[in-house]
This record gives C-alpha cells, structure tokens and sequence, in this order.
C-alpha cells in the first residue's frame, strides 16, 4: 500500500497540467470517483487494523495534496482568462477575408477582349523589343518617311526599339497567317512622350485586324459601333474623324462626347467636348504587299485604342496619372470587379 501512495503520488507531480483541458483530465485520473485515489481508498478498506492509522494518514495526505493542487489550479486559469484559442468562439460567424482587386486597366483589357472575342477575333502578342522591320518598315515606314516624326521613339540600339504600337504584332501575323484572318494584339507600348493627365511614355494599347475578301470601310464602322454599344451602352454619342497614318487608307479617329459640364472635362478634351479613343482605317495595300498579301485579291481594315483612354471614360477617371501611382485609396474602389 506503501509503494501504492508513492507511485500516485510521483504520478500526481508529473502531470503537466497547461490548459483547462488538461486539468480536467487531471480531476479525472485522480480525483473523481472512478479515479485513482478513489481506488486506493477502496483497498485502503482490506487493510489490517494495525495499519489503517499509518496509511490512511498518508491517503489524507496524498488527497489534501491533490485537492490543493486542482483548486490551485482552477483559481489561477480563472484569473489569468483563457488560452488563445478557448478566446475563439466557434459558433460565431467568421471574419470576412479582404479581397484582393485588379487593377483598372487589367478590368477594362479583360472586358475589351472578351467583347472582340465574342465577333470573332482570336488574341495575337509580339515582343516589346522590335527591330526596324516590324515596328516602321513593313508598316510603310519609309527610312526617311515624315511620319516616323509622329512616333517618339526610345531606341534600345540603331536596329531594336521599344515597340511604339502593337501594329508590329500584327505584322508577324500578316507574315505567318494566310487571310482570313481576325485578330486583336493587346499590350503595353512606349512612346517618349512628356506625362501629363492626357498621356505617360508608357501605355496599354488594343489593336485590332481584319482581312478577308471585300472588307470595306462600312464592316470597320459596323465593328466598332457595336464595340461602343456593349462596352459604354447603348446611345453613346461618337464621331469619325478624317486622319492620316501611314498604314492605313483612308484613315479616320473615333471620337467619344464627354461635354463641358466641369473643368476637368474641359481640361481633358482641350474645351471641345470631344475626347479620342482610337484610330483606324483601311490597311494600306503597300503594308498588304510588305507581309506577302496580294491587296488585288484582299483588303482589310485595322484600329487601335489606348486602354487608359477607355478606362478612363468607362469609370470617370480624369487623369491618366493616376493609373501608376499604385494608390490604394483609386485601387481598393475595384476590388471584387472581375
């Protein structure tokens, strides 16, 4: 019985009690009445009367010990509050997780593409880094040609440049694809250009192909007036205007009405009302010839919009700045938009 009231005893301080779950568990091993020292007071019955006085003053011992031990115990994790995760009550409804956004320009490239991917238009992209070729000559380009003066150009070496337009993917695929063909090359271009709320030196651009027999000037108008209808809703009032690039002919520049009912309006539009989205026109039969296409047998029309102009129209946003200047104050407004 002896040995018995040691062994418990020694079991008692070993017990390493961290939580109210493993003082519970301790109340049960112990002291309840299917415990250990309830067991031991069960034998302590079949003891001889010469012992009883002995143990049974060592079993009141052990169990004062015990006792003080669990209350001890309780009174402390009482005081101290609970564990980290008894705070957590699981009944309640958890935290909601703050959603990540897209960015502005990442929403309306998404929503541009899938709009031209629904008539037909497959995804076409080139490298940022261009040689002469593709990004001026094939292009009707000419080495000396004024028109090189309409594009500010960074160049990497006398032969590579930063593309200044995504016109040279669709030179790779007017080289590498037999008509028809129907594409969009959507991508970020760079242009030396002063940064202000109408332009960056670098930007995102949409531009978009179509060749086949027959095309006309009327299927590039038609296209682009059910662009402005799914994409800005129906009534936008747009324009064409006559222009001039030296891969398209004839050429013209689509036009969105903002009005002058504010300043920044005003600002944006240079007091007109009217602010440029894209350009387009009839590929020109010299860039046919250049990619190996006969322009006797096929004619084709291109366009292309810079996205920031689009975002900014789509949402309200009066200065292209903005767009880079990773605020999350602008970013967060788009958070859950697809």
């Amino acid at each position: 019985m002896r040995e018995r009231i040691e062994k418990l005893k020694q079991e008692a301080k070993k017990f390493e009690i961290a939580n109210k779950l493993h003082l519970e568990k301790f109340r049960l091993e112990f002291l309840s009445k299917k415990g250990k020292l309830n067991d031991l007071f069960e034998d302590f019955k079949k003891v001889g009367s010469d012992e009883k006085r002995a143990f049974g003053q060592m079993l009141n011992e052990l169990k004062n010990e015990l006792e003080e031990k669990f209350s001890a115990l309780t009174e402390k994790m009482s005081s101290s509050g609970k564990t980290e995760i008894e705070q957590i009550d699981f009944t309640l409804p958890g935290e909601a997780v703050a959603l990540g956004s897209r960015h502005p320009l990442s929403i309306v490239q998404n929503q541009i593409i899938e709009i031209f991917k629904r008539m037909g238009f497959i995804i076409s992209e080139g490298p940022e880094i261009e040689d002469d070729w593709h990004n001026f000559s094939a292009l009707n380009f000419g080495e000396n040609h004024p028109a090189r003066d309409m594009q500010d150009t960074f160049f990497v070496d006398k032969d590579f440049t930063l593309r200044t337009h995504t016109s040279s993917v669709q030179v790779r695929v007017m080289q590498n694809q037999k008509p028809p063909i129907r594409t969009i090359s959507p991508g970020r271009v760079y242009r030396n250009e002063t940064v202000s709320a109408r332009a960056n030196c670098f930007f995102h651009q949409v531009e978009g192909l179509y060749i086949n027999q027959d095309v006309s000037f009327a299927d590039l108008k038609l296209t682009l007036f059910q662009f402005v209808e799914e994409f800005f809703g129906k009534g936008t009032n747009v324009r064409f205007r006559p222009s001039y690039f030296p891969f398209t002919e004839p050429s013209a520049e689509m036009d969105i009405y903002l009005g002058t009912s504010s300043e920044e309006d005003i600002r944006l539009t240079k007091g007109t009302g009217w602010l440029e989205i894209l350009g387009c026109g009839m590929v020109d039969e010299n860039v046919l010839k250049n990619c190996g296409i006969n322009p006797d047998e096929f004619t084709g029309y291109a366009f292309g919009m810079g996205i920031e102009r689009i975002t900014m129209l789509k949402y309200g946003i009066k200065d292209l700045r903005l767009f880079f200047e990773n605020d999350k104050r602008l970013l967060e407004q788009f958070a859950g938009i697809a």
